[in-house]
């Protein structure tokens, strides 16, 4: 049964170190970040999932403990997701190292943590159908899930300017705002992908586990920095 869930971006600039001095201008995401997980924390579940897009080689579970790095962006952070060991499993993508480095910051101790990789290629039905799976599983689950909009809201987005953009993320934020599953089920899977929306299957997942829930939601974040579409959004 899902009980809450907390909407965030994965950029790694969302991490002051790999950002530097550009970390101030995140600051308002950041703070938005913590209050939709601050949300989760106080639905007091029994477990959280971390659920995040990532390439096919990282679909997939992870265990409680399981490490990623920013090494990557020349930075020295090391992150862990929850408190278990984890020592022999695969490295965290992204998606969920961000992610990891959000609940450290946030001191998550509230449930259990473990987290969920899912292919940015993986279609809507095999989303719907994990979240389903989650939600299934027993006690008060409660989930993390990452994901940034379209990357084509300006001339200098990483996929440049793309007209249908505002209004994908503008579809995308409602729905998220307003947890509205069968919105969310509907997102275009192929616009998506042309907009470099690599929230969508996560978001998707989302909707799956959140279909008749009765939960609602509130939009604490929407704005698109450099171009990106990023979503705050908590369900309670």
């Amino acid at each position: 049964m899902l009980v809450a869930a907390a909407v965030c971006p994965c950029p790694p600039l969302l991490v002051p170190e790999v950002a530097a001095g550009a970390a101030p201008e995140l600051d308002p995401l950041r703070a938005a970040c913590l209050d939709a997980v601050a949300v989760v924390a106080a639905a007091r579940p029994d477990r959280l999932v971390v659920v995040g897009p990532t390439t096919p080689a990282g679909e997939g579970p992870y265990p409680e403990g399981a490490r990623g790095s920013f090494r990557g962006f020349g930075v020295d952070l090391d992150v862990r997701l929850g408190r278990g060991d984890g020592a022999d499993a695969r490295p965290l993508p992204l998606s969920l190292a961000v992610a990891a480095w959000l609940l450290e910051r946030t001191e998550w101790s509230a449930a259990p943590v473990t987290g969920l990789g899912v292919a940015e290629s993986l279609g809507t039905a095999r989303c719907l159908a994990a979240g389903r799976e989650l939600a299934a599983a027993g006690g008060r689950t409660a989930l993390l899930v990452t994901g940034d909009g379209s990357a084509c809201r300006t001339l200098k987005a990483p996929g440049y300017l793309d007209e249908r953009a505002e209004a994908f993320d503008a579809a995308s934020a409602a729905a998220l705002g307003s947890a509205d599953t069968a919105a969310l089920a509907a997102l275009d899977r192929t616009l998506a992908a042309d907009l470099k929306a690599a929230g969508r299957p996560a978001w998707q997942v989302l909707a799956g586990a959140g279909e008749g829930a009765g939960l609602r939601g509130q939009l604490l974040y929407d704005e698109a920095p450099y171009g990106v579409g990023y979503h705050v959004a908590a369900w309670s």
